[in-house]
């Protein structure tokens, strides 16, 4: 019998946080040995549909079956102890095997087992993402993109049917991502690939939309997407007039009837009292009169239920987004204040191996400057120096204002902490009211501002982050971002561009994406060469 095409069917899947909020709820999907792009709102369920797809976590009920092999690169990748490129590969025993047998201490029946093509096949698929690197190298002496390169080369090495990527460009350089895309472009099986990258989304298939109406699929890339979608937007917000209007004519229309009817009634009432007809014939007309208004007002009943059911049919073609709409109060910070001082500053992590050798680096009141270079190049060293983890071995930082960190993880955020928890534990002397509507601007409110910040998406946990520190009373007059636009979903980082546009304090911004970096207005930009040693910071 002739092999089956893989496939994957997803059919009344959903699954919920632990404490009850619904994330994926009577999902279905079909999907073939396609290049598919997943999109959607930060907290849709995107992630959570790969690690379900993966078997990291059940469905709590629904269906998934997989006819094929899958293979997954996570959003982030966890650095073990003594973890090398290896693990990645899922060849530590076998590559331990080859190293007991150059030593001469494996058994013969050991060396039967043995791959002794397993180097060159890794290293060949290193090769194939840009990184020259050996199997046994540790991976904490990666950047982090060097790790997200060394990761999607072992995925690839799995040859799967499907790919499950989620956000594979975020920790790229612009090197990166276009190996990525070119990847995607000659491969030939299955993809899933969840992704606010527009470009990596022009090269798939179809895009696949999760929202709070389910699943919409769209055929072609990024831009055929948003033709499409534009377009059914339109004619929604058409159709939505359209039944609005309508429910308002047939009130009014039923409202003029109404009191036609009744001044009808009234003149009859009139007539009747002055006695000008019979009784007989008062009589009649009153049962006509009665009738005739009760055969209006199933009428006009009938009219509205029908607008009704026009209008809540057009509003459910519609999803109804809360915008994210950051609003900044002024940080006070005057033209020519000195927020930051790097004066040839010499630092590293291996005695005679610098990372950064002789940098200076100054920032004079509400500049914006941006850090750009290849993976390994030390831009998230530069920000470990600023923020005080790593000491300079020679030269001086200096920070003379106060200024917040935003790092990849957000790890200013307790993530055991509500994000409330958070804010007052990060403002102290704020009153909980001053708290609640500070996240409210921030689209966390009510019951939203006590969830657990482990709970968090990567882009709610940036967001969170933002209410917490720009929504003080006092905001910081310098902000360091680093790759912040890699965990918004694409309408939250367009409400974050336009935000931070309007924050008229000093920006440092570690950002591989160059619309980006437009939107929010760089002044300056400095560019890192690479080369230098690898490190955990960078």
């Amino acid at each position: 019998m002739p092999a089956s095409t893989p496939s994957i069917t997803i059919a009344k899947l959903h699954w919920s946080t632990p404490d009850g909020r619904a994330v994926l709820s009577g999902l279905d999907l079909q999907l073939q040995r396609q290049r598919v792009g997943i999109v959607g709102r930060n907290g849709v369920g995107k992630s959570t549909l790969l690690r379900l797809l993966g078997g990291d976590i059940a469905p709590q009920s629904g269906h998934i079956a997989i006819d094929g092999s899958v293979a997954a690169l996570r959003q982030n990748i966890q650095v073990d102890a003594g973890a090398s490129i290896a693990d990645l590969f899922g060849v530590r025993a076998a590559l331990a095997l080859i190293r007991r047998a150059e030593a001469g201490t494996a058994t013969a029946d050991e060396l039967a087992d043995a791959d002794w093509m397993l180097e060159e096949r890794i290293e060949k698929a290193l090769a194939s993402v840009g990184l020259p690197a050996a199997a046994d190298t540790p991976l904490a002496s990666l950047s982090g993109g060097q790790r997200t390169r060394a990761a999607l080369a072992g995925t690839l090495f799995a040859a799967p049917d499907f790919l499950l990527l989620d956000e594979p460009t975020n920790n790229l350089d612009r090197d990166g991502r276009a190996v990525v895309r070119d990847l995607i472009r000659g491969w030939r099986g299955g993809a899933l690939v969840v992704s606010h990258d527009r470009e990596l989304l022009e090269e798939m298939d179809a895009i696949v939309e999760l929202s709070g109406l389910g699943a919409a699929r769209y055929g072609g890339g990024w831009s055929a997407y948003r033709a499409q979608k534009d377009s059914e937007q339109a004619s929604a917000e058409q159709a939505l007039a359209g039944a609005e209007k309508q429910r308002a004519d047939t009130r009014r229309m039923a409202q003029t009837t109404a009191e036609r009817q009744a001044r009808r009634d009234a003149g009859g009432r009139r007539q009747a009292a002055r006695g000008d007809l019979p009784r007989i014939l008062n009589g009649a007309r009153k049962r006509q009169a009665e009738e005739t208004a009760a055969a209006g007002q199933r009428r006009a009943e009938r009219q509205q239920s029908a607008a009704e059911d026009r209008l809540a049919e057009a509003r459910g073609r519609i999803e109804i987004i809360d915008p994210l709409a950051v609003s900044l109060p002024p940080t006070g910070l005057p033209a020519s204040r000195t927020v930051l001082a790097i004066e040839d500053v010499t630092v590293g992590y291996e005695p005679g191996r610098p990372v950064l050798a002789n940098f200076s680096l100054s920032l004079v009141g509400p500049e914006r400057v941006a850090i750009v270079g290849p993976n390994g190049a030390g831009k998230s060293t530069l920000l470990a120096l600023i923020a005080g983890q790593l000491a300079p071995w020679d030269g001086r930082v200096h920070t003379p204002v106060a200024f917040a960190m935003f790092d990849q993880q957000v790890s200013l955020l307790d993530p055991q902490r509500s994000i409330a928890d958070n804010f007052l534990a990060l403002n102290p002397g704020t009153t909980n009211n001053q708290c609640r509507a500070a996240l409210a601007r921030f689209r966390f409110r009510a019951d939203a501002a006590d969830r657990i910040a482990g709970t968090l998406s990567g882009g709610q946990m940036l967001r969170a982050g933002l209410a917490c520190t720009l929504g003080a009373p006092a905001p910081p007059q310098l902000l360091i971002l680093d790759e912040p636009s890699n965990h918004l979903d694409l309408d939250s980082l367009a409400a974050v561009e336009t935000g931070l546009a309007a924050y008229d304090g000093a920006l440092l911004i570690v950002s591989h994406d160059a619309h980006f970096l437009s939107a929010v207005g760089i002044d300056r930009t400095i560019a890192l060469p690479g080369g230098g040693p690898i490190s955990p910071f960078r």
